[in-house]
């Protein structure tokens, strides 16, 4: 949209949230406004109610003056290749398997700003890396079989064709590939191994989240996990553990560890603490306490065991803790001399 646009909003839409009303009026016949988009927009301060930035919620009166700026469809997401250095882990001429560092997104998705929404993806890299692969998952996810959410490292097994690409899917689909993470969670779990038998689905108020409580669309999610350590430190009580998953559901083990009430360190989004703060003893409190911060969250996919699809080869591939991971344990774990 290359000018500015001014609505009054009519007196049968009072009630009517501001980012529904929009989606609805600012709809054609042959183009779809998203409500997430018309969001982004007003977060953006993009869109003016009476010359004035207000929330998503807003319930309308009727008579308002809504200014709406920025652009409203967005070019279509697509893959592009970018030379970006890969931690290649294994590859043969079927499929490869890549450490992903934390950070970088699998694929383009919305909820970007509009130059960085298909930039610096782990499929951008690999297609500068091979050129080719399956073609299953479309322009926007070449080769793509499962994903790691952005904040998390560790590996992915990439297929470069499509017999792989599908061989891949139904290993995964049989729960005959075998996914072993490193998570470090706030306090210390009443039990020294569980499972987690609880379906998943999205939270129906914060929509960015999943839950096991009151979820849309729920699915059933199976997650496995064994102590290996208990931490008690001067910035309180984490435990470190390792997590084997069946099925692989969007953020399966955040929201399920969170689900116990230990949700893993440096998660926001599932309630674990911004920051780590050092607990303090005797009656006064020094000016200023002593505080970590991870900057990312503390899970990392470690291992994957499967057999080759073509081959029927046994692969067992590893990836140890990256340095950030590893230097936050001993952060944690070093007594204040």
């Amino acid at each position: 949209m290359s000018k500015p646009r001014t609505l009054t909003v009519p007196a049968e839409s009072a009630g009517v949230r501001l980012d529904q009303y929009l989606s609805v009026v600012l709809t054609t016949e042959t183009e779809n406004v998203s409500r997430s988009r018309i969001q982004t927009l007003i977060a953006e301060e993009k869109i003016l109610v009476n010359g004035k930035p207000e929330k998503s919620s807003l319930k309308l009166r009727g008579g308002e003056s809504i200014t709406v700026g920025g652009t409203l469809i967005l070019a279509p997401l697509k893959a592009k290749a970018e030379k970006i250095s890969l931690d290649l882990i294994y590859e043969d001429s079927d499929l490869a398997v890549i450490n992903k560092p934390a950070g970088m997104m699998v694929h383009a998705g919305s909820g970007q700003n509009e130059e960085a929404r298909s930039a610096g993806t782990l499929v951008n890299a690999l297609l500068h890396k091979f050129k080719k692969l399956s073609s299953i998952g479309g322009d926007l996810r070449p080769g793509i079989v499962h994903r790691l959410d952005k904040e998390t490292s560790g590996l992915i097994v990439i297929a470069k064709n499509d017999k792989t690409h599908e061989k891949l899917a139904e290993m995964f689909a049989e729960r005959e590939m075998k996914k072993t993470y490193v998570a470090l969670v706030q306090g210390w779990l009443d039990r020294e191994s569980g499972t987690i038998n609880t379906s998943l689905g999205r939270d129906p108020q914060r929509r960015t989240r999943m839950t096991t409580r009151n979820a849309e669309n729920p699915r059933t999610a199976v997650t496995h996990y064994k102590v290996t350590r208990r931490i008690q430190s001067r910035f309180g009580k984490f435990t470190l553990i390792r997590v084997r998953i069946e099925t692989g559901r969007t953020h399966q083990i955040r929201a399920h560890m969170a689900s116990l009430r230990h949700p893993i360190v440096g998660d926001s989004l599932y309630g674990a603490a911004g920051r780590q703060v050092a607990q303090t003893s005797g009656m006064r409190r020094p000016k200023a306490l002593e505080t970590i911060t991870l900057g990312r969250n503390f899970l990392h996919a470690a291992a994957l065991e499967f057999n080759h699809p073509k081959t029927g080869k046994p692969l067992k591939l590893e990836s140890p803790l990256p340095a950030e991971l590893a230097d936050y344990l001993v952060q944690l774990e070093t007594e204040r001399k």
